[in-house]
Protein backbone atom coordinates (compact mmCIF):
# COMPACT_ATOMS: atom_id res chain seq x y z
CA UNK A 1 0.00 0.00 0.00
CA UNK A 2 1.41 3.45 -0.91
CA UNK A 3 2.10 5.83 1.64
CA UNK A 4 -0.56 8.72 1.20
CA UNK A 5 1.28 12.19 1.60
CA UNK A 6 -0.39 15.06 2.58
CA UNK A 7 1.06 19.00 1.35
CA UNK A 8 0.84 21.01 4.63
CA UNK A 9 1.72 24.44 4.62
CA UNK A 10 4.01 25.81 6.97
CA UNK A 11 5.32 29.19 8.22
CA UNK A 12 9.06 29.50 8.38
CA UNK A 13 10.79 32.09 11.32
CA UNK A 14 12.68 34.94 9.58
CA UNK A 15 15.74 33.29 10.52
CA UNK A 16 14.70 30.31 8.57
CA UNK A 17 15.51 28.15 12.23
CA UNK A 18 12.45 27.56 12.75
CA UNK A 19 9.10 25.79 10.89
CA UNK A 20 5.79 26.35 12.01
CA UNK A 21 2.38 24.25 10.93
CA UNK A 22 0.10 26.94 9.93
CA UNK A 23 -3.75 26.37 11.10
CA UNK A 24 -6.69 27.56 9.69
CA UNK A 25 -10.45 28.09 10.76
CA UNK A 26 -13.89 26.40 10.01
CA UNK A 27 -16.63 28.41 9.62
CA UNK A 28 -17.72 27.82 13.04
CA UNK A 29 -14.65 29.58 14.15
CA UNK A 30 -13.20 25.82 15.32
CA UNK A 31 -9.10 25.66 14.41
CA UNK A 32 -8.36 23.51 11.90
CA UNK A 33 -4.68 21.75 9.98
CA UNK A 34 -5.33 21.38 6.25
CA UNK A 35 -3.87 19.47 3.75
CA UNK A 36 -3.17 19.46 0.03
CA UNK A 37 -3.06 16.22 -2.18
CA UNK A 38 -0.34 18.11 -4.70
CA UNK A 39 1.49 20.77 -4.28
CA UNK A 40 -0.10 22.38 -7.13
CA UNK A 41 -3.32 22.37 -5.34
CA UNK A 42 -1.73 24.21 -2.18
CA UNK A 43 -0.62 26.91 -4.35
CA UNK A 44 -3.77 27.13 -6.47
CA UNK A 45 -5.47 28.42 -3.21
CA UNK A 46 -3.08 29.35 -1.06
CA UNK A 47 0.12 31.19 -3.64
CA UNK A 48 2.79 30.04 -5.29
CA UNK A 49 4.94 31.74 -1.75
CA UNK A 50 3.39 29.77 0.49
CA UNK A 51 5.57 27.23 2.01
CA UNK A 52 4.85 23.37 2.55
CA UNK A 53 6.30 20.53 3.89
CA UNK A 54 4.92 16.92 3.49
CA UNK A 55 3.47 14.94 6.40
CA UNK A 56 1.64 11.55 6.52
CA UNK A 57 -2.12 11.98 8.22
CA UNK A 58 -0.60 10.15 11.43
CA UNK A 59 2.04 12.66 12.36
CA UNK A 60 -0.30 15.73 10.95
CA UNK A 61 -2.89 14.58 13.83
CA UNK A 62 0.37 13.82 15.97
CA UNK A 63 1.34 17.54 15.61
CA UNK A 64 -2.10 18.92 15.89
CA UNK A 65 -3.63 17.11 19.10
CA UNK A 66 -1.70 18.48 21.48
CA UNK A 67 -2.91 21.83 20.56
CA UNK A 68 -6.67 20.39 20.61
CA UNK A 69 -6.94 20.54 17.18
CA UNK A 70 -8.89 17.34 16.07
CA UNK A 71 -10.26 18.34 12.44
CA UNK A 72 -7.97 18.24 8.99
CA UNK A 73 -9.08 19.11 5.97
CA UNK A 74 -7.69 17.81 2.76
CA UNK A 75 -8.27 20.14 -0.71
CA UNK A 76 -10.15 22.53 0.61
CA UNK A 77 -11.57 25.66 -1.20
CA UNK A 78 -11.89 29.12 -0.44
CA UNK A 79 -15.42 29.85 0.70
CA UNK A 80 -15.38 33.60 1.36
CA UNK A 81 -16.72 35.83 -0.44
CA UNK A 82 -14.57 38.05 -2.82
CA UNK A 83 -13.88 41.32 -1.07
CA UNK A 84 -15.59 44.02 -3.48
CA UNK A 85 -13.57 47.61 -3.94
CA UNK A 86 -15.22 50.79 -2.06
CA UNK A 87 -16.06 53.00 -5.04
CA UNK A 88 -17.30 55.77 -2.61
CA UNK A 89 -16.59 56.76 1.23
CA UNK A 90 -18.64 55.16 3.87
CA UNK A 91 -21.27 57.24 5.67
CA UNK A 92 -20.44 57.92 9.18
CA UNK A 93 -22.43 55.96 11.78
CA UNK A 94 -25.31 57.74 13.91
CA UNK A 95 -24.65 58.46 16.97
CA UNK A 96 -26.88 58.14 19.79
CA UNK A 97 -28.10 61.09 21.77
CA UNK A 98 -28.00 60.66 25.32
CA UNK A 99 -31.01 62.33 27.68
CA UNK A 100 -30.01 63.00 31.04
CA UNK A 101 -32.24 63.17 33.47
Amino acid sequence: MARVVWHVPVTTTSTGSTTVLRLFRLRDGRRCAVGFSSPEALTALLGPDQAHTELGEPALRGLTAPLGVDTLVLDPRLVAPPVAAVSAPLAPAPTAQLQHR
